[in-house]
């Protein structure tokens, strides 16, 4: 397994245990530099995000922490999805962008408009493994490799007892119910990284390029959010969806296919599959934006794994936006944040070593001058 490095601060992703959750700004800005001083205690205003709603438990779990430490502040975030919420940000209309997946390069240079010509940088706040969950009573765990589980969201597999999950499930007693696949009509990081490993894991299956949109011609059930997509599969018998496994319930779910053996999901698998991780190139020495090794065989690793990021500028045009994004950020990756996310979600608390270069990245955010 190749060493990981989070961010080019020398971040060693030794990840004892993990996980993590919401930065661009209505008057964020570009140029210059300056020193925010803030303090984990007494800042004031409104800071407002917009993005993934996989971690919405955990924001919320951020937002009542962090307001009762300030009580004069306020962090409004609104669950719109990924995609939104990196729109929103790259547009100004957000301090912060929760996103399930980093911005791409386009997104990236729009970012520079907005916090200047570093652009934003991102923190890996939130990680956490992503279900493949399915309702099929009496049924809590079914084994599919990453080629069955590529040919069941693409149709090619539509019936529960079909040879191909049959022959992975030898002691298990699968119906003839039909599959229902459900997947999110939004916009979605959560759909991106589930992609991502698709195209990874069977690249002759899922031949569309990689996207936080579900490919049309593979078009079935669908819903908007985290929450909706589990909702529909809770209502249809034989459904199958990809969620934050946060958000999946009494759902029955996939253990994955890895190496020779199958990995069912926990906070300890997905932080063993980030470990594979890389720095995404072309960014500020400073950024945790990372690329997966999705085709992992690591014994142990569970490779469908949503990385959310708190994205923010380094750079604010006003000095209370600046102090409240530091305070903030400070806070969500506190060992306190982070015990308040895994209660409310389920994640697991990061890393000394993740946590360290998140510091560093945090210490960035000043003001314009």
């Amino acid at each position: 397994m190749k060493a990981s490095h989070l961010g080019r601060s020398a971040a060693v992703l030794a990840i004892g245990t993990l996980a993590l959750t919401a930065c661009g700004s209505d008057n964020a800005t570009g140029g210059g530099s300056g020193s925010a001083e803030t303090s984990a205690a007494g800042v004031s205003g409104t800071l407002t995000g917009i993005g993934s709603s996989a971690q919405n438990a955990a924001m919320t779990a951020w937002q009542n922490g962090f307001q009762e430490a300030n009580p004069q502040a306020t962090v409004q975030y609104s669950p719109d999805g990924s995609g939104a919420g990196r729109e929103a940000f790259t547009a100004g209309g957000a301090d912060f962008a929760g996103s399930d997946a980093y911005l791409d390069e386009e997104e990236y240079e729009a970012s520079k408009e907005v916090c200047g010509p570093e652009g934003a940088f991102h923190v890996p706040a939130y990680i956490s493994p992503i279900a493949v969950a399915f309702n099929l009573p009496g049924v809590d765990t079914v084994n599919m490799d990453g080629a069955t589980i590529a040919q069941v969201f693409t149709g090619e597999i539509t019936e529960w007892n079909d040879p191909a999950i049959a022959e992975q499930n030898p002691d298990a007693e699968l119906p003839d119910t039909p599959i229902t696949v459900v997947h999110r009509n939004d916009e979605s990081g959560t759909t991106e990284n589930f992609q991502e490993y698709l195209a990874a894991a069977a690249p002759e299956v899922w031949t569309e390029e990689v996207s936080g949109n579900w490919p049309s011609q593979w078009a079935a059930e669908n819903n908007k959010g985290t929450a909706g997509v589990v909702q529909s599969t809770n209502a249809t018998e034989g459904a199958i969806t990809y969620a934050d496994a946060s958000a999946v319930g009494d759902l029955g779910t996939v253990a994955v296919g890895v190496g020779e053996e199958y990995v069912e999901y926990s906070s300890e698998a997905a932080a063993k599959a980030v470990e594979a991780s890389s720095p995404v190139e072309g960014r500020a020495e400073y950024d945790m934006a990372m690329d997966l090794e999705r085709d992992t065989t690591e014994s142990g690793s569970y490779p469908i794994v949503l990385v959310s990021y708190e994205i923010f500028c380094p750079q604010y045009d006003s000095q209370e936006t600046a102090d409240l994004a530091k305070a903030f950020g400070e806070y969500v990756i506190s060992e306190e944040g982070q015990q308040a996310a895994a209660e409310a979600a389920g994640s697991a608390p990061m890393s000394e070593n993740l946590r360290t270069s998140a510091q560093e990245a945090i210490d960035r955010i000043t003001v314009a001058g």
